[in-house]
């Protein structure tokens, strides 16, 4: 586990990587490219996750969920939460549904998510989270910090959301330490993935959404950044863990 030292001087990411023009040209499309590709390929994103994650997708977001902190009777909130795949576990963990709001800024994944009945769902996005001030014990992101357009602004969302001694949970892929790990992973999911989307998918796009999705990993800010934006944002105890040299959790707690 990697947590960030207090007397180091605290670095501020705002775009979480620098505009990929292969997809949109400047940094002001960005934001409406990705809301499109997502709204697109929503039906088939269960199905590729499955295919990238080989299957153990569900039970890693619970563990990590559980390792984060999350208890019984803990409301909720899911930011980014696309089809659901993090807010079913942390429903399940918390045993009533009914604690748990998932927000995502595209009406196509909200449509296609498979979750309990009693999940309140609304559409917003990260940076402007549209819901009064605190009362959530737990705030919860999967896989999806890497689209937002300003970690900074969403971080401090987040701090709002939470009460005071909230936890913050947020799962992303980074690449892992050495050329050739990097390289088998960069063809796993940039070039293996997507010919396999082909196969599979319902919508042409979505091969093209998972090579995006490698790119976006590639660029993405460094861990040590990412941790140091939390600290900015007012978040005590923030620390990292990694799981397969790939898989990072961002652990954080709003102070008391």
């Amino acid at each position: 586990m990697t947590t960030r030292s207090s007397e180091a001087q605290p670095t501020i990411v705002h775009a979480p990587h620098p505009p990929l023009t292969e997809y949109y040209e400047r940094e002001e499309d960005r934001r409406t490219w990705v809301g499109e590709q997502f709204d697109k390929t929503a039906s088939d994103y269960d199905r590729i996750e499955n295919i990238l994650g080989l299957g153990t997708g569900s039970s890693y977001r619970r563990k990590m969920l559980g390792v984060a902190g999350l208890k019984p009777g803990m409301k909720v909130l899911d930011v980014g939460m696309g089809t659901g795949l993090v807010a079913k576990q942390a429903a399940s963990l918390v045993g009533d549904p009914t604690l748990v709001t998932g927000v995502d800024p595209s009406p196509g994944m909200i449509r296609s998510a498979k979750l309990p009945a009693g999940v309140t769902v609304i559409e917003g996005r990260a940076e402007m989270i549209p819901l009064r001030d605190g009362g959530y014990d737990f705030l919860s992101m999967g896989y999806a910090l890497r689209h937002v357009s300003d970690m900074s602004i969403a971080f401090a969302e987040f701090h709002r959301m939470l009460n005071p001694g909230g936890k913050v949970c947020i799962l992303e892929i980074t690449p892992p330490n050495g050329k050739i790990a990097t390289a088998l992973l960069k063809g796993y999911c940039k070039y293996a993935v997507p010919m396999l989307a082909k196969l599979v998918a319902k919508d042409k796009d979505t091969a093209q959404l998972w090579r995006y999705y490698w790119d976006t990993i590639e660029a993405c800010a460094a861990p040590e950044k990412v941790m140091s934006t939390l600290e900015s944002a007012g978040f005590v105890n923030v620390r990292r863990t990694v799981d397969a040299g790939i898989f990072s959790t961002y652990l954080a707690d709003k102070p008391l």
